[in-house]
């Protein structure tokens, strides 16, 4: 039987109002008044007694009393102090004009408005005249429409006359609806309307005609409505906006000018539209996601009033109502049920505690009678304002218990009826019989009064006019229950002002009834429908509906098994279909309480009603469904308490089905020609490699996730499943699996069925893979043994997948055998083969009408290995030379039968596929250059995956490699034959082709290379004659490296090897240790690994056609136990419920799903076009980084000197002292400068190159002459200088007496920049004090990573160093401003570098805050004092104040400014110098309060996205979109200031490649982020500034790491210059200006100029002496040689004049050589 009604949703909410932004003081008025009628009736006569014609619409003349007028300063001037700007005043034309005609008007009626608008004036306050707003004058006969223009001018007239003096802004009609009840009901509508709208014209006329010069008349236009509401203190009061374009004639301003509303702000504080508009946003944000995708049931006040409101008085204020008005009016969302008030009786009756000792009675009455009228206001102004728009509707919620006599007797059946009519009575027969409250409660209250002799209890009475509003105003009456009650006679009872003594019943329980965690709810669901019953047959009498809007139950404590819940749901609805279908009540929904735990009020968040347990302990607070929510959730699908059958034949295909002539490969070669993977990928760069694609996935691409029968099911033995061989492996003592753990229990899939449904249906997957446990079909493995209970468990789960349109795909054989079978002898008992087709035309012939995808065996390479080869898996067979082969042999042909049944018997009527899925890793060569490296890797390939895919996608064989190696192998060890079993030329033909698409499960990357591993013992691990190592480029997890690349080059090779199959990633995964939901590895791993399949298909033309993700849940993993963890659900095996939670990576894999990929945004898209004429194109560099001549020209020593020159403090022990040379190269530097096209360069002043000792006391004029020279080069090469006084080089002398840590320092930096402002000035009109004050601060004087080197007060020295670098910047700014800027016309100010930061998850407010946080601690720690308010942010004040006075200091370790210092450091700045670099991905982390340190203090852990492109530096990471947002949010933080970028760059680290694609990517990337900020976000940037010029010292790194467009040769003396290809990159963009769109033609500017030649000096290889020598090298060598020849030929010249000598000697003096010779 099937529910008739819809389930709703409810959305509950509160509701402000706001619009758009006011434009004028006089466009912005804050309006209170008329005063309500509460406290009208308070100084005057009951309305009752003053007549029928004394209405809401003259209060206002009633307030002239005595009484009124001694008290109306105090009020007015209460108004006019809490920013009441106007106050309306509704004159009454009926009291003015009694006889209708201005010449017989009520003198003292008119001199009792003077007297209001008088005292209005004196107490600052403007009138607001509303001419007409409900009441005519009593006329002869009916009013006539052609006779009222001229009747209301004249009225007009006269208040002109005798109120325009006092008034300025006139209304004439305040209420349209009313004005048109007013005239004869059997005229037309529109007839009517003209009436009144010539009215208006008329007045209008006439006021411009003969008062326009006094004021101007405004008008509202009835079409347009906005508004904008303020908190005011004292009284609700109202803003509004009067635009020049806005016409109103009918609308009083209090009908659309009050609504409630809630703000986060303290009372009394002002709200700026900006934040109204914000806070709007996000609501109707909400909303509308909630209404898009479900039916809204909007509250709009569910108990928790402002506070400023209660302390007003709240709804107990007799002006309680007033609180209360239109909230409706605003146009939030698609809802289409509103409710006003939820269970405003609770809000009634709990007043009982708080006031007991104070007439309780009295005060409930009170604030239910002011909420029933506000109830009645805001559905009157919906009905006539918003519903023929948003044809919504309007009710209320009343909770109810059902009251049941506790007798047959009379009295008790009387007390039952008592006790509905002062619950749901006391609100459902106002609004729903007459407009009043029920005789019976009115009566029992007077007859208590008179038993009691004394007033105990007073019900206060609704006007005739409040019981019109009141009656039938509820479009439905919603219901609230939750039990019942036994209710009996106590009329005699005491004469206490409580609850049950005044009605005069009784409360008990049956004590059969059912408990629950709530004392005061029993389990009765009978009361239900009889509640339903009564509420349809007193109230709503078949003409309004009902909806059930909360019912529930609560538990304690996590209780993720709620079987109680789910029993109370069901005994509950089906009473409510009982009175559906059997009585006939109007019941249109059933609404739970609640979709997850919430604060329960005194209770807490102990008692526990939500369908999702909320871990409140956890910051993340995880939700986690109960089972109570499956049940819920299987309720809504099939709206029926009935299973209704599944329509098994509509299920829809994901696949195509076979080719009938399949194509027949041939065998592969050795190695394979699939080798071209390896030559077109493995020479790609790493960046190459890793860079990420957007795009998407055909429309019909499959998604699915992963499961198997033995790791999830469980229930190891019931209901007749037989036992498998990992249930016998894990039941015996002394197996390897981890903790001993078994799966006898898993994830009780077994009986979790709906928990399983609802996860794959959250996950929005369009495919379920599972397995089949053929234990549990065929307890003994055959099929004479059907087990009906384990096929009934699947055709369960398989129907609930058809039911959800989740497709299956099923896996018939993972890993579970039958121990029937095995003790047979398993998979080397060929006669398995016939057993397991047997098995499979059982599932084929039940299951498969609605299975399509079918897979025979999941990874038979690992059953064969680890079952039989190395022995750790069951049946634990060690026979590593043998086994693999034989059982491999058996599984094949077991597939090919298997296939081949199918094909034959059930393809034709089923129309499915059949596959089997096959494993390996991608296999990549050590030495990819190497060909035996490259042989070895395919070899491993074919040994793994082609096993079993060649015999079965090629020639029905083994592949070459395999026979090849294994044979000679085999021959090797003597054997008679080869131990690789041989198919014959049958069995060849019957395997292949039996599979129609090829499924892959795949996890990592090997690195293989060759080597020739023993013969003996033979073993299928050694026949492959190869090294597997772990390829160590990705990060590292519980099993295997994350290696995504290597997914990509598989399914090419699989593309290359097999020809273009369909292919199915059916597992991919990854395994972690811990079981945290917020599994952020597993997100990046799944986010790299898809971008791959993505990049596989879209740019290699893969025939990719789903992927699956590995795995649904965690579960049992074969020999890591439960220790390891894979799912997308965490499952607690802890607890007996083993409740699933959804993880982090959940979310993302359904968001790739929705996506269907990867799709770039619109903010991801290239923009082209031109930068502002002037931008200002400019490279970068700095004094220590390239000058050199560390001591040279009496220059003195820094501290990066004294840094650099310490052990272990600079990578590879480099220092500064040449760096590039720049000291004597400049005009070298002016070249590079050239070559880049750039009008600007940027460069520092080296403090002790000029003053050595850092004082004035010595200046070096050698120091001072080299940047006169350098800046005279610039300028004469039409260079603009942009010099930075300070880039981090203090002088040592200073930093010994302190540095930046003694506040002297500050006069000394005025003292050095006065020194250049006097010297260098002239020339130089661009300045910057200090770069990146923060690199000074923190790692110079927190981590020590950066000179001075100071790490030992990390809570200290940081704020204390920032403290002086920013009074020091000041100073020099205002030395300049005041001095120099008059004659010098320049700019000056600070550059200040941050990141952006991006929360690590969106979803989770303080990683939200943390993303902020880590921001303001890092570029707001300099630029809020600066750009915004001279002070520090108030996160960094308060952050460290707290944490501060929580280690026990007695102050801030975070200095303070004075007011003066304040006033003197704000606003010292011309532009906002930025250096951008990266972006990081932050989340909140809690340092322990003992811990001082700037990061401790700022609170974030920062990590980056894998997915993110590296640099040759650990920081930085490619993020362009990070640009274009901090650009944003210093425009939006610091009031858009101009804004120089003054450094931005990428290193890449140990190459000499003057091909820099990194670079070249970085480049264009950022700078057109710069572009659309410019363009699209108007941010005010000036210019750009590349870092940098040429590779340089980059302080701890040394030379490691390149920033340069230019390579800086430092092997070479002359160290040169050289571009790269970058250079011509950001020259074309230089000379264009941006980026010229190529759609539009060839341009000019983006042709290359001639720049010196870009090949490279080092890496060119050259032939030498036999050598393979670099250029560099190779010119060495020669020098080398060509000296070794000049000196050997000088030698022998030497050699030869020497002997020539000797020759001519001896034969002038022969006797002497003679003699020479005797003595020789």
């Amino acid at each position: 039987m099937e529910l008739a009604w819809n389930i709703v949703f409810v959305l509950l909410s509160s509701s402000p109002c706001w619009a758009v932004d006011w434009e004028s003081t006089w466009n912005f008025i804050v309006a209170a008044g008329p005063l309500p009628s509460d406290w009208i009736q308070d100084a005057n006569p009951p309305l009752s007694e003053q007549g029928a014609n004394f209405t809401a619409a003259s209060l206002d003349a009633h307030i002239c009393s005595q009484q009124w007028t001694a008290t109306s300063g105090e009020y007015l001037a209460s108004l006019h102090a809490s920013g009441v700007t106007h106050y309306k005043v509704f004159l009454s034309w009926a009291q003015l004009l009694p006889t209708g005609s201005s010449q017989e008007p009520d003198k003292n009626t008119v001199q009792c408005y003077r007297r209001l608008l008088e005292a209005l004036h004196a107490a600052q306050l403007q009138p607001l005249g509303v001419l007409h707003h409900s009441t005519l004058p009593r006329q002869d006969g009916t009013w006539k429409s052609e006779l009222f223009p001229s009747l209301f001018a004249d009225y007009a007239l006269f208040a002109f006359h005798s109120f325009g003096d006092l008034v300025q802004v006139w209304f004439t009609f305040s209420d349209l609806e009313a004005a048109m009840e007013d005239l004869p009901h059997q005229e037309s509508r529109s007839s009517r309307f003209q009436a009144i709208f010539d009215a208006h014209r008329k007045v209008y006329n006439i006021y411009h005609e003969n008062f326009a010069s006094q004021a101007d008349l405004k008008f509202v236009n009835p079409q347009v409505i906005l508004c904008v509401f303020r908190r005011i203190t004292s009284f609700p009061g109202f803003s509004t906006i009067n635009k020049d374009q806005v016409l109103t004639i009918g609308f009083d301003v209090s009908e659309f000018l009050q609504c409630p509303f809630i703000f986060h702000r303290r009372p009394g504080s002002s709200h700026g539209p900006n934040s109204l508009i914000r806070a709007g946003r996000l609501l109707i944000e909400l909303i509308e996601l909630a209404c898009g995708l479900l039916s809204c049931m909007a509250t709009l006040f569910h108990w928790d009033l402002p506070q400023a409101l209660q302390a007003r008085g709240g709804w107990q204020a007799r002006r309680g109502g007033a609180l209360w008005t239109h909230a409706p009016s605003i146009r939030l969302c698609d809802a289409k049920l509103w409710v006003t008030f939820h269970e405003p009786w609770v809000i009634s009756y709990e007043l009982r505690t708080e006031h007991a000792a104070s007439r309780p009675a009295s005060l409930q009455s009170r604030v239910a009678h002011s909420i029933l009228k506000a109830h009645a206001k805001a559905w009157h102004y919906y009905d006539r304002h918003q519903r023929a728009q948003q044809r919504g509707q309007v009710g209320i919620v009343l909770n109810s218990d059902w009251a049941e006599p506790y007798s047959a007797e009379g009295e008790d059946v009387a007390a039952a009826e008592r006790y509905l009519h002062a619950m749901l009575g006391w609100f459902a027969h106002p609004l729903f019989v007459d407009g009043d409250y029920p005789a019976s409660l009115r009566t029992q209250i007077q007859l208590k009064n008179r038993q009691c002799g004394r007033a105990v209890a007073q019900m206060p009475a609704f006007t005739e006019e409040e019981k019109l509003l009141l009656k039938g105003s509820s479009d439905f009456l919603g219901l609230s229950h939750y039990t019942s009650r036994l209710v009996k006679d106590a009329q005699n009872g005491s004469c206490g002002p409580d609850y049950d003594s005044l009605r005069g019943f009784s409360q008990h329980v049956d004590p059969r009834w059912p408990q629950t965690a709530c004392p005061w709810l029993r389990v009765v669901p009978w009361g239900l429908r009889r509640l339903l019953q009564f509420a349809s047959l007193e109230y709503t009498k078949g003409k309004v509906p009902i909806y059930l809007a909360a019912n529930g139950l609560p538990t304690e404590g996590r209780d993720l098994d709620d079987s109680a819940r789910r029993d109370y749901f069901k005994l509950y609805v089906n009473e409510v279909l009982k009175a559906i279908k059997l009585d006939l009540v109007d019941v249109r929904s059933y609404i739970v309480r609640s979709l997850i735990d919430g604060f329960e009020g005194p209770s807490g968040y102990n008692q526990r009603f939500g369908l999702h347990y909320v871990d409140f302990k956890d910051g993340s607070r995880p939700r986690t469904p109960r089972k109570s929510a499956y049940f819920f959730s299987s309720l809504i699908k099939k709206n029926s308490l009935e299973i209704k059958k599944i329509d098994r034949t509509s299920q829809p295909f994901i696949h195509s089905l076979p080719d009938t002539t399949p194509l027949v490969l041939g065998p592969s070669e050795v190695p394979s020609k699939a080798k071209v993977v390896w030559e077109k990928f493995s020479n790609q760069s790493k960046f190459e490699r890793d860079l990420f694609h957007h795009g998407t996935f055909p429309d019909d691409f499959v998604w699915g996730v992963s499961s198997s029968a033995y790791q999830i099911e469980g229930g190891w033995n019931a209901d007749g499943k037989g036992p498998s061989i990992w249930d016998n492996f894990t039941h015996t003592p002394g197996n390897n699996v981890i903790n001993n753990d078994n799966g006898d229990v898993a994830c009780d899939s077994y009986n979790k069925l709906e928990e399983d449904l609802n996860m794959l249906r959250a996950l929005r997957v369009t495919a379920y893979r599972f397995s089949l446990s053929w234990s549990r079909i065929f307890p003994t493995g055959t099929n004479d043994s059907v087990n009906k209970y384990g096929v009934d468990y699947y055709n369960r789960l398989i129907d609930g997948l058809a039911a959800s349109n989740i497709t299956p795909m099923v896996t018939l054989y993972h890993w579970d055998l039958p121990q029937a079978l095995q003790d047979i002898g398993g998979w080397d008992n060929s006669s398995l083969i016939e057993l397991f087709d047997s098995y499979a035309d059982f599932c084929f012939r039940t299951f498969g009408d609605r299975v399509r995808f079918w897979m025979t065996f999941n990874e038979p390479m690992y059953q064969a290995w680890l079952g039989y080869g190395e022995g750790v898996f069951p049946p634990n067979v060690k026979d590593p030379g043998y086994g693999p082969y034989r059982i491999a042999h058996t599984l094949i042909k077991a597939h090919a039968r298997v296939y081949h049944t199918y094909d034959q018997k059930y393809r034709p009527s089923q129309k499915g596929v059949i596959s089997l899925s096959l494993s390996t890793h991608w296999m990549e060569p050590k030495s990819p250059h190497l060909p035996r490296d490259v042989e070895a890797a395919d070899r491993a390939l074919q040994f793994n995956l082609g096993w079993f895919a060649h015999p079965i996608f090629k020639n029905g064989d083994y592949p070459d490699a395999m026979k090849w190696k294994v044979g000679n192998r085999s021959e090797l060890q003597n054997l008679p034959a080869s131990r690789l079993p041989s198919f014959t030329e049958q069995e060849k033909r019957y395997i292949r082709n039996t599979a129609d698409v090829f499924c892959l499960n795949t996890y990592s990357t090997k690195v293989v290379s060759h080597r020739t591993p023993p013969l003996q013992p033979p073993s299928y691990d050694s026949d492959q004659e190869r090294t597997e190592e772990e390829e160590l480029s990705g990060p590292p997890s519980a099993l295997h490296r994350a290696v995504p690349w290597g997914l990509r080059r598989v399914l090419n090779w699989i593309k290359e090897e097999y020809g273009n199959k369909q292919i199915y990633i059916t597992e991919n995964g990854v395994g972690l240790k811990k079981s945290q939901i917020e599994d952020i590895d597993r997100k990046f791993f799944y986010k790299t690994y898809i971008n791959e399949a993505l990049k596989a298909y879209s740019l290699d033309g893969v025939n990719l056609r789903g992927y699956v993700a590995w795995s649904l849940m965690d579960n049992f993993e074969w020999l890591n136990g439960y220790s390891v963890k894979f799912g997308l659900y965490q499952v607690d095996f802890n607890d007996p419920n083993r409740p699933r939670t959804a993880r982090t990576s959940a979310r993302y894999y359904t968001e790739v799903i929705s996506n269907n990929g990867m799709p770039s945004s619109k903010e991801d898209e290239f923009l082209y076009g031109e930068f502002p004429k002037g931008f200002i194109w400019s490279a970068a560099s700095a004094a220590y980084q390239i000058e050199g001549a560390w001591r040279a020209d009496g220059k003195g020593l820094s501290i990066w000197d004294t840094y650099s020159h310490t052990p272990l403090r600079i990578a590879n022990d480099d220092t500064g002292d040449v760096a590039c040379d720049s000291y004597h190269k400049i005009q070298e530097d002016l070249v590079a400068l050239q070559n880049l096209g750039v009008s600007h360069y940027r460069f520092s002043i080296s403090w002790p190159r000029v003053l050595p000792d850092g004082t004035t006391r010595q200046i070096n004029e050698e120091g001072l002459k080299y940047y006169e020279r350098l800046i005279d080069a610039l300028m004469a090469a039409n260079i603009t200088p942009q010099v930075t006084i300070y880039h981090w080089d203090l002088p040592q002398a200073l930093q010994n007496v302190g540095g930046w840590e003694n506040d002297t320092i500050i006069q000394r930096f005025k003292e050095y920049a006065d020194v250049l402002f006097s010297r260098l000035g002239t020339k130089v009109k661009f300045w910057i004090t200090l770069n990146e004050p923060y690199v000074i601060a923190n790692l110079g004087h927190g981590y020590g990573t950066a000179a001075p080197g100071i790490s030992f007060r990390p809570g200290t020295a940081p704020y204390i160093v920032g403290h002086n670098l920013i009074k020091a910047h000041a100073e020099a700014w205002h030395l300049y401003n005041d001095v120099y800027r008059p004659t010098q016309g320049g700019l000056i100010s600070i550059t200040i570098s941050s990141d952006w930061a991006e929360p690590r998850d969106p979803s989770k407010q303080e990683d939200v805050e943390a993303a902020r946080r880590y921001v303001q601690f890092m570029g707001g720690w300099f630029a809020h004092p600066i750009f915004k308010n001279g002070d520090y942010s108030e996160v960094m004040k308060t952050r460290i104040r707290d944490r501060s006075l929580a280690a026990g200091l007695s102050k801030s370790r975070l200095p303070e400014f004075t007011e003066d210092e304040k006033k003197r450091i704000n606003g010292t700045f011309d532009f906002f110098g930025f250096n951008h670099y990266t972006t990081i991905l932050a989340s909140n982390l809690n340092y322990a309060n003992i811990i001082s340190s700037y990061d401790a203090d700022r609170g974030v852990a920062s990590i980056t996205d894998r997915t993110w492109p590296d640099s040759g530096s650990f920081w930085l990471k490619i993020t362009p979109f990070g640009f274009r947002r901090i650009l944003n949010w210093l425009k939006e933080e610091y009031n858009n200031p101009p804004i120089y970028i003054t450094e931005n760059g990428v290193s890449e680290r140990g190459t000499s490649d003057l091909n820099d694609t990194v670079r070249i990517y970085y480049l264009r990337s950022y700078i057109n982020e710069v572009l659309k900020a410019i363009i699209q976000d108007k941010v005010d940037i000036r210019g750009y500034t590349v870092w940098s010029l040429m590779d340089n010292f980059e302080w701890a790194t040394g030379f490691s790491e390149r920033f340069g467009l230019h390579f800086t040769n430092y092997t070479d003396p002359s160290i040169p210059r050289i571009p790269k290809e970058s250079v011509k990159l950001y020259a074309s963009v230089v000379r264009c200006n941006g980026f010229p769109d190529p759609a539009s033609g060839p341009h000019l500017c983006l042709q290359a100029q001639d720049i010196p030649t870009t090949e490279s000096v080092t890496d060119k290889q050259v032939q030498f002496l036999g050598l393979t020598l670099d250029a560099t090298n190779a010119e060495t060598a020669l020098y080398i040689l060509f000296s070794f020849l000049i000196f050997f030929l000088i030698i022998g010249i030497c050699g030869l004049a020497f002997t020539f000598y000797k020759y001519k000697v001896s034969k002038k003096s022969p006797s002497t050589s003679q003699q020479e010779l005797s003595k020789m």
